[in-house]
């Protein structure tokens, strides 16, 4: 029923599926389940003690928290009080942490643990409209104006054996037209536009994104994007709505290990995650001539029975049997790694690379990419696995209108965008335009109805001889090599491209090891000449592919890869451009 918010799905939740396992998730360095009966009593509980403690609608409060089942439990009993949640990335700097929540002007923050609180306290006394910090680490001490969340907990419980209808009341009070969040952009671009999500966006979203993709509740999804990025949230958000199980990755250096344990059915991830995995496939199969061989043999096999399934044509009988033999030599293992249940996986938050696409599907794991930004609440379009092109991110879902302007910026209706901007409606102004909005992002539609993004407006590079550019294209194909982690192209008003590239330090030194190169440090092998060779060769190979105006002139390898700790990289792993043109002026200056 598209009148009904996420929160009447979780009574339904509770009243059809009860007994169901939610939840996977790692309680004192244990699995354990949660059903959805248990589910319900936990976003009961949290609730009443909130409801105590002064949530009510309108209040917002804050989440600066890893993803975990704390996150998802304390946003349904926020938004079942008709409160608004703020997520905050674990990796803000104490400097957006200060924006937020004076911007939002929220009421409580809810702290993961020691290193986040004290983030927190760094600002505490500049943002004076928090009353008190909810602590998630049952370690940590509670203070006058800290609480426990596990004491939360116990306080609810004894309220709501009060008042036991309270939450079902409050529930049947929300409605479509009421804010649930407000989602802070990472900041690409400078500082935090807080976009603003309805209860409607997100049942319209919920609705028709799994429908789209064929995702019910018989599957399973492990998950581990930040529930402070939109498409981790929707993934939370559609958990309730269809009522999937959820198993929550411990953490991102875990989950080549938590696939094992938790055998997901699908999996939702951003484009590094499936870049990191390509490489290490490729460095394994690398890893002796005989190994080398009988892959690359396989793979010409797979991208064989590939174009078959993508034509929707039948292989020869020969072909098949071979392909059952490279599935044994080759391909199960990739299915195992992955838990060995993978019907498959959606990529979106950046542009997947068509080459990585085709090499998974090869390999038997079809990766289904989409588009969508925070300000349409995630996927507005999405291929599926009955109807799939790569290199494209498929049809519009739902209720989704498009259409292309002269400059080929692609413009949306939907019930799934914002309304705007908090507090900024200068913002909210400039990216609607009679009726649609403006995604800024340059795409174009094929014959067959697919949307293929070219790149961001903005991003587009434009050079001194007036060629555009668009360098998303060029990253991600300097990227399918095993030795580059990060790429950034530069050039705008300039006479050419140039690149700064970061190397997979573990890849590059097992090179080097092979190789006999002497060095005792990073920037000694970075700039040892045969490592600059190498990539000097993978440059020129790329650059066959390109168009003269668009190819590399000039490179420079860093010493130190791009992370979002040291600010280079968003939270879902997207280069910030603007930040690194300005740390990385001299080196770029250097390249012309």
């Amino acid at each position: 029923m598209m009148d009904q918010t996420i929160l009447h799905k979780l009574l339904e939740r509770r009243e059809q599926d009860g007994e169901k396992i939610a939840v996977h998730h790692v309680k004192n360095e244990q699995w354990t389940t949660v059903t959805w009966n248990e589910y319900y009593e936990q976003c009961d509980s949290i609730a009443h003690a909130l409801q105590d403690l002064g949530v009510k609608e309108g209040t917002t409060v804050a989440i600066f928290s890893n993803t975990r089942l704390e996150w998802a439990i304390c946003d349904m009993a926020i938004l079942s009080l008709g409160g608004i949640t703020v997520p905050i990335y674990p990796s803000s700097t104490p400097e957006d942490i200060e924006f937020i929540l004076n911007n939002s002007t929220s009421s409580f923050i809810i702290c993961e643990n020691k290193q986040l609180l004290q983030r927190y306290l760094e600002v505490k006394e500049k943002c004076t409209t928090i009353k008190k910090a909810i602590l998630i680490d049952n370690n940590l001490k509670s203070e006058q104006d800290h609480i426990k969340l596990v004491n939360l907990i116990e306080t609810g419980s004894k309220l709501k054996s009060k008042n036991p209808n309270m939450l079902p009341s409050s529930i049947q009070k929300r409605t479509l037209s009421e804010l649930a969040s407000i989602v802070y952009t990472s900041g690409t671009t400078g500082t935090p536009k807080g976009v603003q999500i309805l209860h409607s966006n997100i049942t319209s979203e919920a609705k028709d994104v799994f429908a789209h993709i064929g995702v019910n509740e018989s599957d399973m999804s492990l998950s581990f994007l930040p529930f402070a990025h939109i498409l981790g949230r929707v993934e939370h958000w559609g958990h309730v709505y269809c009522g999937f199980a959820m198993g929550y990755a411990e953490n991102i250096d875990r989950i080549r290990a938590n696939l094992q344990t938790i055998r997901p059915t699908f999996m939702v991830a951003v484009p590094r995650i499936f870049e990191k995995i390509y490489n290490s496939m490729i460095t394994q199969a690398e890893a002796s001539a005989t190994k080398k061989k009988v892959f690359y043999w396989a793979l010409g096999i797979g991208k064989e029975i590939s174009r078959h399934r993508v034509q929707k044509t039948s292989p020869s009988l020969a072909t098949l049997l071979q392909y059952q033999v490279a599935k044994k030599l080759v391909f199960n293992k990739l299915a195992e790694r992955l838990g060995g249940r993978l019907r498959f996986s959606f990529s979106g938050g950046a542009p997947l690379s068509r080459e990585i696409a085709e090499f998974f599907h090869a390999a038997g794991l079809l990766i289904l990419e989409g588009y969508g930004l925070t300000e349409t609440t995630a996927g507005v379009f999405a291929n599926n696995t009955f109807d799939y092109k790569f290199g494209t991110v498929g049809h519009p879902i739902g209720d989704v209108k498009v259409k292309i302007a002269g400059d080929g910026e692609i413009l949306l209706k939907s019930e799934k965008i914002t309304p705007g901007y908090y507090k900024n409606k200068e913002a909210t102004n400039e990216v609607f335009k009679d009726g649609w909005f403006c995604t800024g992002d340059i795409g174009e539609i094929d014959d067959r109805g697919f949307l293929k993004i070219t790149d961001r407006k903005k991003d587009l590079i434009k050079t001194a001889g007036g060629k555009f550019v668009a360098p998303q294209k060029i990253e991600n194909l300097l990227k399918l090599n095993k030795y580059v982690s990060n790429v950034l192209i530069h050039g705008d008003q300039r006479k050419y491209i140039v690149a700064l590239i970061t190397l997979s330090y573990e890849n590059i030194e097992s090179y080097a090891k092979e190789n006999n190169i002497l060095y005792s440090n990073k920037a000694e092998l970075v700039g040892h000449k045969e490592i600059q060779s190498l990539m000097r060769d993978w440059v020129s190979e790329v650059n066959q592919k390109l168009a003269s105006y668009e190819s590399i002139k000039n490179f420079a390898l860093l010493k130190d890869d791009f992370t979002v700790e040291s600010g280079e990289l968003t939270p879902s792993l997207k280069v910030k451009r603007k930040l690194c043109d300005k740390k990385y002026k001299d080196v770029l200056d250097s390249l012309y």
